[in-house]
C-alpha cells in the first residue's frame, strides 16, 4: 500500500523520528504511474537518471525546501533501476538511492537469529561489503527490537541522523540499510530513538574494527578470511602433549624506548615470537584483545567483542602476529570475556531503551565487584552474540584456543553477593542455569566447528565437571586453571622455611583432586598486581634465598602434573609488581644491574621448558593417576617431597620414569635415601641449585645407582644429595 505524503510525514524525516522510511521513500506504484521520492537534506535540485540508458527521465519536485523531493515518472508503470543526479548549488553528483534496494535478509535468517541458532551471526549482522543489483556498497544491520527509529550515521553522511533511517524487520527485531556510498575505513555509528523516545548513539556490537579510545566509533572493515586449523596445531593442543603457556599483556611486554608508547602488532611479532620460541614455550596466551575503553581494565571490560583493539594496529596486523607465531611452531590462546561488560553509553547498556543485553534487575544484571553489567544468557540473541564471538576469533584469526575469564562469576547467581542481593534460579538454587547452558553451548560450537581448538576455564570453585564432556553433564572445557593448587603452593612458599613443616599438606593436597579435572597450573598476572607483590617478592629470606626459593618452586611446578602457565616477567623474576603502563624490567638481565640472578632464573625456565618438552613422563599422563606416584610425601620435618612421573607404557609394557625431588629448606640433605619403583641408574637432568642458575652447586653430578635396600615401602632405593631450597630431576636411564 502506498503511503500518501503528508506534511507530518515529511516533518518526521527532518525531525529524525520516522521509523518506517521505506513506506515513503524510494519507488512506489500509484494510480498516476511510478512515483519516486527522495530525502536529500539541503539539496537544491534532483534529476532521475535511467541507469540502463544513462538518460535523465524526470526532475523531482521539491515538496519541502529542507530537502524532500518527489515526482511521477511520465508514461512509466513498471519499476526500473534509477540513479539520482543531485545538485548542491552549482555542484552536481550522481548517487544511488539507498531506498530503491530490496531487503537482503531472508526468512530463514530472521528465524535463525530469533531462535539464537545461527552459527555465525557476524556474517549477517554488522557492516558487510556486498553487491545488490550490480551496485557495490555496505549493508548495515542492527538488532534493536524495541527502538522506534534507527539511522546509520558516519563519515558518509555528515553524521546526520536524518539522512539514512533504516528498514525495520519485525520478525527478528533487525534494522537494515544498504548504503552504496559507504567504503572501507569510514567511521559509523547507529543513531537510535529508543522505546522511551530518547536519542542514543551506539557503536556497532558486531563491528570488526573500532576507533582508539577515547573515540568510540565503529569502522567499516572487511570480515577476515577463515584460517584453517592444521594437524600440527591440533596435535599441540592435545592433553597428552606438552603445553607451556606464556601469558602476555601486549601493552606492557615491551614498549618503545623513545616515548614509552606501545609497539604495534608487527613490531611485537618481530620481538615476541623469537623470544617465546627461544624460551621454549609451546603456547602464547594474550590477555583480552577485544576493543575496550579503559586501559586500566587490561582488556577485561570489553565493548567491541568483534574488534581487535586498535591500540596496537589493525585486525590484519593481529592476524599477521598470530601467523608469525604459527610459523614458529607456537600456538596462540586468547583471553575471552563473556561474563560482563562496562556501562559506557556508546556500548551495550540499555541499547534500545530496554535491558537488551543485560538483565533489568540489578540483582541479576549488575556486577558489584567490577561495576559492570552481566549478560542475559537466557536471551537467544545474546547467547548467540557471545558464543559465536568465540568461534569468530578461532576461525577468522587462526587462534588455537580461548581462556574464558571469571567462569565462577557466571555460573553462580550469588557470586560475591550477600543474602537478599541475588535471585535464586527456578528451582530455588544458586546456579545460573542459563549461563551454564551458554558455556556448554559455546564449547559444543567450538569443538564441533573448529576441531582441535581448546577452551580453558578460569574457574575458582569446586564446581563439578568443568572439563567433563557436556553430554555427560560437564561444561565441556578442555582444561581448567588449578586455582586451588596455585593458592596452596604460593601460601606455602611465602612462609619462612622454618614454618613450612607445619603446612606440609599445602604442597600435597592437590593430588586429592588432581584427576577430577584436566588442569593447567597458573602463575598468572593476578598473582603479581594489586599489592600482592611479584613472585620473587613473595619469597622469604635474603636475596640468595628468594631466588633459590623461586627456582625450587618452578622446578616443583614443571614436575607436577598439569599444563603450565607463566605470566610475562616471571620467567626472569621481575622484582616489582607488574605495571600495565610500563615495559617489563628487561634491564635486570644485564649482569651489571641484576648481578646474574635474573639471568639465572631466565636460563632455568628455558631449561625447564626444554626438559619438559623432551620428556614424555612430564606431560603424557597429566590426567591419569598412572602417570604419578608419591615416593616421599610425609617428611614434613625436612620439608622434602619426592614423586615419580611416568610415560605411557611402550609395546613391552615399559615406561620412561623421572623422579622429582624438592627440598624447601635452606639445609642441604646429604645421603638422603628414597625408595624407587624400578632399580637402575638415574641421571640428574635438572638441578635448580646449579651454578648456571646462580645456585650453590650442590647436587649429584651425574648419576646415582639404585641399591637393593628397602625404603619407603619399596625394595630398591637411591641415596641422593638434595641441595638447599632446590628441586632436582632424576631420569631412569634406559
Amino acid at each position: 500500500m502506498t503511503t500518501l505524503i503528508t506534511q507530518p510525514i515529511i516533518d518526521s524525516f527532518f525531525e529524525a523520528s520516522n521509523g518506517d522510511p521505506f513506506a515513503t521513500l524510494g519507488m512506489h506504484e500509484t494510480d498516476c504511474g511510478i512515483e519516486i521520492r527522495a530525502l536529500l537534506p539541503d539539496a537544491d535540485r534532483v534529476m532521475v537518471i535511467d541507469r540502463e540508458s544513462g538518460e535523465a527521465v524526470a526532475e523531482l519536485e521539491c515538496l519541502d525546501e529542507r530537502g524532500f523531493f518527489t515526482g511521477v515518472m511520465p508514461n512509466c508503470h513498471q519499476f526500473f533501476v534509477y540513479q539520482l543526479q543531485v545538485f548542491w548549488g552549482n555542484e552536481a553528483q550522481i548517487i544511488e538511492d539507498p531506498y530503491r534496494f530490496h531487503p537482503m535478509i531472508d526468512d530463514l535468517e530472521h528465524w535463525l537469529l530469533s531462535e539464537g541458532s545461527m552459527l555465525r551471526p557476524y556474517e549477517v549482522l554488522g557492516a558487510h561489503f556486498m553487491e545488490c543489483d550490480g551496485v557495490s556498497g555496505v549493508n548495515f544491520r542492527l538488532w534493536a527490537p524495541n527502538a522506534k527509529r534507527v539511522s546509520i550515521v558516519g563519515d558518509f553522511n555528515y553524521w546526520d541522523g536524518r539522512r539514512h533511517p533504516m528498514r525495520f524487520h519485525p520478525k527478528s527485531g533487525v534494522w537494515e540499510l544498504f548504503l552504496p556510498k559507504a567504503s572501507l575505513g569510514q567511521l559509523y555509528k547507529f543513531e537510535l530513538i529508543d522505546c522511551h523516545g530518547n536519542f542514543r548513539l551506539k557503536a556497532d556490537p558486531y563491528a570488526f574494527s573500532s576507533q582508539l579510545r577515547p573515540d568510540t566509533a565503529s569502522q567499516i572493515s572487511a570480515l577476515p578470511n577463515v584460517v584453517e586449523m592444521t594437524e600440527i596445531r591440533r596435535k599441540a593442543n592435545q592433553g597428552n602433549q606438552p603445553i607451556s603457556i606464556y601469558e602476555v599483556h601486549l601493552g606492557s611486554w615491551r614498549r618503545n624506548l623513545e616515548n614509552n608508547f606501545w609497539l604495534d602488532y608487527d613490531q611485537i611479532a618481530d620481538e615476541l615470537i623469537p623470544y617465546v620460541k627461544d624460551m621454549g614455550f609451546t603456547h602464547i596466551e594474550f590477555m583480552p584483545l577485544s576493543e575496550f575503553p579503559y586501559d586500566g581494565s587490561w582488556g577485561y571490560q570489553p565493548l567491541g567483542l568483534y574488534s581487535p583493539t586498535s591500540r596496537f594496529g589493525t585486525a590484519e596486523g593481529f592476524r599477521r602476529l598470530v601467523k608469525r607465531a604459527h610459523e614458529a611452531g607456537i600456538n596462540v590462546i586468547l583471553d575471552w570475556v563473556p561474563g560482563h561488560f562496562p556501562s559506557d553509553t556508546h556500548g551495550l547498556v540499555a541499547f534500545d531503551g530496554t535491558a537488551l543485553y543485560e538483565h533489568a534487575d540489578p540483582r541479576e544484571g549488575y556486577h558489584q565487584d567490577w561495576n559492570t553489567l552481566i549478560y542475559n544468557y537466557g536471551r537467544n540473541e545474546v547467547r548467540n552474540f557471545l558464543s559465536s564471538n568465540a568461534l569468530y576469533w578461532l576461525e577468522r584469526f587462526g587462534l588455537d584456543g580461548i581462556r574464558v575469564d571469571a567462569v565462577a562469576s557466571m555460573i553462580y547467581r550469588d557470586y560475591s553477593r550477600a543474602e537478599g542481593e541475588w535471585i535464586p534460579n527456578q528451582y530455588g538454587g544458586r546456579e545460573n542455569l542459563e549461563a551454564i547452558e551458554f558455556l556448554k553451548h559455546t564449547n559444543w560450537k567450538i569443538h564441533n566447528e573448529m576441531e582441535g581448538a581448546i577452551s580453558i576455564a578460569e574457574e575458582s570453585t569446586s564446581f563439578p565437571g568443568v572439563t567433563h564432556p557436556s553430554e555427560k553433564g560437564g561444561l565441556g572445557f578442555n582444561f581448567k586453571w588449578n586455582m586451588g593448587w596455585m593458592n596452596d603452593t604460593l601460601s606455602y612458599m611465602q612462609l619462612d622455611p622454618i614454618y613450612r613443616q607445619y603446612h606440609h599438606n599445602k604442597m600435597t593436597f592437590g593430588m586429592v583432586y588432581q584427576y577430577s579435572e584436566n588442569f593447567v597450573l597458573p602463575l598468572s598476572h593476578d598473582e603479581v598486581v594489586h599489592g600482592k607483590s611479584s613472585l620473587l617478592g613473595k619469597m622469604p629470606g635474603d636475596a640468595w634465598q628468594k631466588f633459590a626459593n623461586l627456582r625450587a618452586y618452578y622446578g616443583y611446578m614443571w614436575g607436577y602434573p598439569g599444563k603450565k602457565l607463566l605470566f610475562m616477567g616471571n620467567e626472569f623474576a621481575q622484582g616489582r609488581e607488574w605495571n600495565y603502563e610500563e615495559s617489563l624490567d628487561w634491564f635486570l638481565l644485564d649482569e651489571n644491574v641484576g648481578g646474574g640472578w635474573h639471568k639465572g632464573v631466565l636460563q632455568l625456565v628455558k631449561d625447564l621448558n626444554r626438559i619438559y618438552r623432551q620428556n614424555r613422563p612430564l606431560f603424557e599422563l597429566d590426567n591419569s593417576p598412572d602417570g604419578f606416584d608419591w615416593l616421599v610425601v610425609d617428611d614434613a620435618a625436612n620439608s622434602v617431597f619426592a614423586f615419580e612421573r611416568r610415560s605411557e607404557p611402550d609395546e613391552k609394557g615399559e615406561c620412561e620414569r623421572i623422579i622429582v625431588i624438592s627440598n624447601f629448606t635452606p639445609v642441604p640433605r646429604y645421603d638422603y635415601r628414597i625408595g624407587v619403583n624400578v632399580e637402575g641408574e638415574y641421571e640428574e637432568i635438572l638441578n635448580t641449585d646449579s651454578m648456571y642458575y646462580q645456585g650453590s652447586n650442590v647436587g649429584n653430578f651425574g648419576c646415582v645407582q639404585s641399591e637393593a635396600i628397602e625404603s619407603h615401602g619399596r625394595e630398591n632405593s637411591i641415596l641422593v644429595s638434595i641441595p638447599p631450597l632446590a628441586t632436582i630431576y632424576l631420569k631412569l636411564k634406559a
